[in-house]
């Protein structure tokens, strides 16, 4: 009995120590990661600018200026970015680090079942991020500086000067909402998994689910139609494509059990 107690405390001993390890790994990653980005935060800035620039066109590009209107604004503003960046190249690594500590305890029907999830997440972040970046971004900033007049228009002219700390907040929304917002599938598949829903529940709901989705989008984004649509959109077809893949799963398992 006292062995045992003896292999349970060992063996609890042995993966507290394997934990803190990773956790250490994972940290010092993040750590590099946040001086190599505040290094170089201001391109990191200027890349985050570029949907604005595109938004502005040519012929504005000089007319416009970024202004900060504290002392310490800029530089909070570059540790924010930094951080963001450093969360942003060091979720893989975060990914992998639990991967390893928990595959060792899984059988291999279990591995194959969970390691898909581990790889599609960071993949459908980086999507939804990249689609707020490259298309809805721009077309957002479009809307809010159609709301400038020139003099001539009104008694004075009403014209846009964006704060620093506000455009990345801005910005950082946007991209972190679309990420989150494209994790839906594997919420989803996640769920019919373990058998909490499946293909058929999930498609009488759609029209409650369509409804919940531009509720989400309402609140998650700022207060424009374009980027409200241009984040519902994705997510409706996020959720149909999760619906045909779990009919898939769903029919596979059924194809296996009829051949046993």
């Amino acid at each position: 009995m006292s062995d045992n107690n003896d292999q349970n405390q060992s063996s609890v001993t042995e993966h507290l120590l394997e934990l803190r390890s990773r956790i250490i790994k994972s940290l010092i990653f993040f750590s590099i990661a946040f001086i190599i980005s505040y290094m170089n935060a201001d391109k990191i800035y200027d890349f985050l600018l570029q949907p604005y620039v595109k938004a502005l066109g040519v012929g504005q590009i000089g007319t416009k200026r970024l202004i900060f209107t504290a002392l310490q604004e800029t530089f909070i503003t570059y540790l924010k970015l930094s951080f963001f960046s450093a969360l942003f190249f060091s979720f893989p690594v975060f990914l992998i680090q639990i991967w390893k500590f928990i595959a060792p305890g899984l059988y291999q029907n279990e591995k194959k079942t969970i390691l898909p999830f581990i790889v599609a997440t960071p993949v459908l972040f980086i999507a939804g991020a990249l689609l707020a970046y490259y298309f809805i971004m721009p077309l957002a900033i479009k809307f809010f500086l159609s709301f400038e007049t020139l003099s001539t228009q009104t008694s004075m002219p009403i014209q846009l000067e964006a704060r620093v700390s506000e455009y990345l907040s801005l910005i950082m929304v946007f991209m972190i909402a679309f990420g989150l917002s494209f994790e839906l599938p594997v919420l989803l598949i996640l769920l019919a998994t373990v058998g909490f829903v499946d293909s058929k529940y999930l498609s009488e709901r759609r029209r409650y689910v369509i409804v919940i989705i531009f509720i989400v989008a309402a609140v998650i984004t700022p207060p424009d139609p374009i980027s409200q649509i241009g984040l519902a959109i994705p997510l409706m077809f996020l959720y149909e494509i999760s619906i045909l893949i779990i009919k898939y799963f769903e029919k596979s398992k059924n194809d296996k059990f009829y051949k046993f």
